[in-house]
């Protein structure tokens, strides 16, 4: 007689690839996040998943909130549940490189802050860079280290090389769970009966997690099939950040895990009682929830992970193209393609879309392809971030060598010390810098952290939730009556009719 499965484990995304993938990382506050906090600690999720340096930045650009402290009023009132980040490795924030050095007082201050777990996905799923990167993780107080295989479909991804990297992982003393990764949505009921037996006989005693996309509308079906094939843990998300290009819905999971008998470890009602938060938080923000997916196999085609679906939808707002959607999302296959088929996760998701945002700019404007190619992409076909798995169209390779740009990105940075940074920044600002502030001025724009150090602490999200309608203005002094109605906000600046209005809220003045 076999001894009955232990029960499901949950890791929620809501506020981190949920507010990325459905609000373009700028949805949330720390006072939002705050509030909804405790009833997530209350659910029983194996993790929250809830940062990563997109999201980090985002705030400080959008928000003026300093992500310490962001981390640390969290982790206050998420006691019970493990805070987890995801990171690329070698990046923090910024699309450069980073040194060893800087990248290790990245881990330093994220664990210290309250972080106490990290999924590590390799972008070009290099199983030494990720080792070596969860290696230092734990050194640097981590307590989980997650190790990612990054599902994609390309002429030159197998399985069996996805089942190879995870018992690598597995046999790592410094990884403790491992997981596969599919950003684009792609995985199918097919595809998940094909791969997981294998990946699950690779992971041998560790926990093994899955992490989808209802981009296709595949995934709420694809995770009750990998949950009888042996997953233990299954990634998503609750109420109004679930669903679209972001995770399968908790609510419908659990009933469907129900009806396959299929034991889940989670308390509902504090769950719902989140989900009640987030939609308050949408409705105040008039922000659009996530709807289920039909399902739509294009994205096989062009496999723009929700997140980058997300931020090209609100770049392209800004621009006022958003007409151009279809267009970009098709030039992304294209540029992928010449590329060598590079995994759609960031930062490689960011430098395609970019790409293709500039290759649909040129052909409109009667440019070829290619007219403009930004360091990022010179920096990847030059090799900075590795070799990638298939080979990249010769035209590009040959376009790139013939730039100026290339041969001043080939020279190799020289790495400095921290003492040597600490020293540099100390006599430039005429202070010494704690870490906290050095690493933030490495990797931002010195005048989005001066500005964020001059907002001060990040406002309370307020009690209930009370919500606010949108509505339109007409002149200057019902723009400024309508601010001070908004929740949340220090500083706000906007040209109105040839005048710019800058309202700055007093540090004492109480939040609506």
């Amino acid at each position: 007689m076999t001894s009955p499965r232990q029960p499901i484990r949950l890791v929620d995304t809501s506020l981190r690839d949920g507010n990325q993938s459905l609000w373009g990382a700028t949805g949330l506050t720390t006072g939002m996040v705050e509030a909804v906090g405790p009833h997530l600690d209350r659910v029983g999720f194996e993790a929250i998943d809830f940062t990563s340096s997109t999201n980090l930045s985002v705030g400080v650009k959008w928000h003026q909130e300093n992500p310490w402290e962001r981390i640390s009023r969290m982790r206050d009132v998420t006691p019970n549940t493990p805070l987890s980040a995801i990171t690329t490795g070698m990046r923090f924030m910024s699309w450069e490189r980073a040194s060893e050095p800087v990248m290790r007082m990245a881990l330093r201050l994220m664990a210290s802050h309250g972080l106490r777990r990290l999924q590590i996905l390799e972008p070009m799923n290099d199983v030494d860079a990720l080792l070596r990167v969860a290696q230092w993780s734990k050194e640097e107080g981590f307590e989980v280290v997650v190790a990612a295989v990054t599902f994609t479909e390309s002429p030159v991804h197998t399985d069996a090389r996805y089942s190879h990297n995870i018992a690598a992982f597995a046999a790592s003393e410094y990884i403790d769970s491992v997981y596969v990764k599919d950003p684009g949505g792609l995985l199918t009921a097919e595809r998940t009966r094909q791969l997981i037996p294998g990946v699950r006989a690779a992971a041998g005693a560790k926990t093994l997690e899955l992490h989808s996309h209802t981009t296709t509308g595949a995934a709420s079906q694809l995770y009750l099939i990998a949950a009888e094939l042996g997953v233990d843990v299954l990634h998503t998300g609750l109420g109004p950040l679930s669903n679209g290009t972001a995770q399968p819905s908790f609510e419908n999971l659990v009933t469907n895990l129900d009806a396959l008998g299929i034991p889940v470890q989670a308390d509902r009602d504090a769950a719902a009682a989140a989900a009640d938060v987030l939609y308050l938080i949408a409705k105040s923000q008039g922000l659009a929830a996530g709807v289920p997916t039909e399902y739509n196999l294009s994205s096989h085609v062009h496999q723009v992970p929700g997140g980058m679906m997300g931020t090209l939808r609100r770049q392209l707002i800004e621009l006022r193209m958003l007409d151009k959607l279809s267009a970009v999302i098709e030039e992304s296959g294209r540029v992928r393609a010449d590329l060598g088929y590079p995994i759609m996760v960031t930062p490689f998701s960011q430098f395609v879309g970019s790409q293709a945002l500039m290759n649909v700019l040129a052909v409109q404007s009667g440019q070829e392809r290619y007219s403009r190619i930004p360091d990022e992409v010179v920096r990847f076909v030059l090799g900075h971030f590795g070799t990638p798995e298939g080979e990249i169209a010769p035209e590009l390779l040959e376009k790139v060598s013939r730039l100026p740009r290339a041969k001043e990105l080939a020279e190799p940075a020289a790495v400095k010390s921290l003492e040597q940074l600490h020293e540099e920044y100390a006599a430039r600002l005429g202070r010494s810098l704690a870490e906290e502030e050095l690493l933030l001025r490495l990797v931002l724009p010195e005048e989005l952290v001066d500005t964020m150090l001059a907002a001060g602490a990040a406002p309370h999200w307020p009690a209930g939730g009370a919500t606010r309608t949108r509505k339109a203005v007409t002149s200057r002094d019902e723009f400024v009556s309508a601010a001070h109605e908004l929740p949340n906000w220090k500083y706000l600046a906007v040209n109105f009719a040839g005048e710019r209005v800058e309202l700055h809220r007093a540090e004492n003045e109480g939040t609506s």
